[in-house]
């Protein structure tokens, strides 16, 4: 049986984003944990606003082409997503939005569908970003998605980082430590899928 896999990416596409650090950190800790990991940016998959007249008249973007690939080869998902304005951010919701459209010989939520995904987020505020996962457990459940009940939120996420990009607070780390941990043994349990 090949290697079970984890796709991980913020739902941010900011250089200093304090997201993409975290999913970093939590991408070593699934690797700690004994599973590939594998971090995208979502800067490297630039889409338009989804428009169905644009996939009509274009088809659909080679990013999300591309990114759908990634999908179909990691068999978990974890995301660590920033929080506007109480909601996920509007690149996380139209990279969503993209990746469950359908391609020849698949229905679009397909990709999605029995996968366990695992939930972060990481805010300067002191609530870390948990009102948004709310939203982004509702849209990945639609999507048939098995979301972990496990889940981290990074208040104050603006002082949280050493230089390097770890986490200064031994607290913080074995969270998303005990998050990554659990992601693994669920995507163990599941099988090949």
């Amino acid at each position: 049986m090949p290697d079970k896999k984890i796709l991980v990416f913020a739902g941010s596409s900011r250089k200093g984003s304090y997201n993409k650090k975290l999913a970093r950190v939590a991408a070593s800790a699934i690797k700690s944990a004994g599973m590939t990991a594998t971090f995208v940016d979502l800067a490297d998959f630039p889409m338009a606003l989804y428009n169905a007249d644009l996939e009509a008249s274009g088809g659909m973007p080679r990013e999300t082409v591309l990114l759908k690939t990634f999908l179909r080869e990691h068999q978990a998902l974890l995301i660590s997503s920033p929080e506007n304005n109480a909601s996920v951010s509007a690149l996380l919701k139209n990279t969503l939005d993209w990746l469950s459209r359908p391609v020849a010989g698949e229905k679009g939520v397909q990709l999605f569908q029995g996968k366990p995904a695992a939930l972060m987020a990481a805010s300067p505020g002191a609530l870390g970003g948990i009102r948004g996962l709310f939203h982004l457990r509702e849209i990945l459940t639609t999507l048939g998605m098995l979301v972990l009940p496990e889940q981290f939120a990074l208040g104050k996420a603006n002082e949280a980082f050493l230089d390097d990009g770890s986490l200064k607070d031994k607290a913080h780390q074995q969270s998303v430590e005990k998050v990554a941990a659990r992601l693994v043994e669920v995507t163990r349990k599941l099988g090949s899928r």
